[in-house]
Parts: C-alpha cells; sequence; structure tokens
C-alpha cells in the first residue's frame, strides 16, 4: 500500500501538496476564500475517485462477460440537502449523484447488470460504508 503525504504551509494555506510515490497533485480551497483556483478541491477527488473506479470497474465486466461495451461514462455531482423540515435537519450526510451512460451495442439484460454493477465498485462501497479514521500526533 503506498503512503500519501499531504502538506500545506501558511504561505499558501489554502493549497495543499500531495506526493503519492513519485507523483504530486496540488488541492485547492483557495477559491472559497480568495477567489482563486489552482486546482480540484478535495471533494471534487473525492467524486473523481468515485467516477473513475466505477467506470473502470464496468469495463473489467464487461471485458470479463465479453459484452459490447465500447465507452462507459460517469457524470457525477455533489447533492446540497436542502430542507425546511426541522425533523429531517439531522441528515447532513453529503450526497452524491451519479449519472452513468453506457455507450455499446448492448442488450437491456446487459445494461441492467452494468447499472448494477456500477454501484459496486470498491471506492462506492467504501463510501456508503462508512469509514474509520485514526489519527495518531507524531
Amino acid at each position: 500500500m503506498k503512503t500519501i503525504k499531504v502538506s500545506a504551509d501558511k504561505t499558501n494555506a489554502f493549497v495543499a501538496q500531495v506526493e503519492i510515490g513519485n507523483e504530486q497533485l496540488i488541492i485547492d480551497e483557495s477559491g472559497l476564500v480568495e477567489g482563486k483556483d489552482t486546482g480540484p478541491n478535495p471533494y471534487d477527488y473525492i467524486l473523481s475517485a468515485l467516477g473513475s473506479c466505477t467506470v473502470i470497474t464496468l469495463q473489467m465486466y464487461a471485458q470479463r462477460k465479453n459484452w459490447p461495451l465500447e465507452r462507459a461514462e460517469v457524470q457525477l455531482e455533489e447533492i446540497k440537502a436542502e430542507t425546511n423540515n426541522k425533523e429531517q435537519t439531522n441528515d447532513r450526510r453529503f450526497k452524491i449523484r451519479k449519472k452513468l451512460k453506457l455507450i455499446g451495442d448492448l442488450n437491456p439484460e446487459q445494461i441492467k447488470r452494468l447499472e448494477d454493477i456500477s454501484s459496486r465498485c470498491p471506492v462506492q462501497r467504501s463510501l456508503e460504508a462508512g469509514m474509520v479514521i485514526q489519527t495518531i500526533l507524531e
């Protein structure tokens, strides 16, 4: 398993430098505060992880079944929880809308099965199950 190192310093406090092995990424929250935008924000990466895991899972499944899936596309967006009902204000979970597009000469049964498989990628399962995060101060 890779170790990911993330850092931010006070000269650019809203921009994080990410190191994943030899790869380097930037995560930028300055758009919320300063109006700058030098890179994706943390939630963009969560949505990207879910989308990429979904389309890769679909392609792997279709190849294993020898189905004619030419292209799988996922459009993702964060859904803001808005309610005027005071009894429902406790549901503040992060919500995602995932729109799936399957391209290829697929029959209705294959399409339905791929729709089902699209919800079984490891990232989606982890997000839906929740995660335990242990913080250790060094």
